[in-house]
């Protein structure tokens, strides 16, 4: 897979993950859903954290603003190591299934570092109101914005029976995290590494010498 495809497929992700955000940080308030299906909805949500939700300030005793920033800057020297791997690759010849998965991991995080980095700054809260872009009372600024989460896939929304220990009578639901674009292409990079490994990494096979 040649340099520009491999841009292109870059671009496009990246172009269809930010046009996904601002859409609904346009059109939706903080918490409205939208039923597409019983197990598909759409569901406008705020990442504040890294994976799942979670807050450095939870684990480390640092504040939230700076929890928020040193994540931020962690994500942007990330970042910079993908990009390395991705044009080493490129430059390398590597296999095809291993440029288009770092590729996929590569516009997955830039998708998600561009909210980080610029939201806070470009748009007001979505607290009982739809947010307006460009807004001059933004809700944050630089390095301080929110991830934009909004797919949501409750296949199964139910009760456990009364008689199951412990949990009888809870709610049980699968599958609960909401996500974006961006989370799709890096999980589904990922799992190309992982499924499809040999094919990825594999040596090239050396040519035998011919006996005369």
């Amino acid at each position: 897979m040649n340099f520009k495809k491999s841009l292109a497929l870059i671009a496009l992700i990246l172009i269809v993950d930010q046009v996904s955000k601002i859409y609904i940080k346009t059109h939706f308030e903080l918490g409205e859903s939208v039923p597409v299906f019983s197990w598909f909805k759409i569901l406008f949500i705020e990442n504040e954290g890294a994976a799942w939700g979670t807050k450095l300030s939870d684990i480390l005793p640092i504040s939230e603003v700076s929890g928020k920033l040193f994540l931020t800057v962690f994500r942007l020297f990330a970042i910079v190591g993908i990009g390395y791997w991705f044009f080493d690759s490129v430059r390398k010849g590597a296999s095809r299934t291993l440029i288009i998965a770092i590729s996929l991991i590569f516009s997955g995080a830039l998708g998600n570092i561009i909210d980080s980095v610029f939201y806070g700054a470009l748009f007001n809260d979505s607290y009982n109101q739809v947010a307006t872009l460009f807004s001059p009372e933004p809700y944050g600024r630089l390095f301080h914005g929110k991830v934009v989460d909004m797919l949501y896939f409750p296949l199964i929304d139910t009760t456990w029976p009364q008689w199951v220990p412990v949990v009888g009578g809870n709610n049980f639901r699968f599958f609960e995290p909401v996500f974006n674009i961006a989370d799709t292409a890096i999980s589904t990079g990922v799992g190309i590494l992982i499924v499809f490994n040999n094919k990825a990494f594999g040596k090239k096979e050396k040519e035998t010498p011919q006996k005369e």
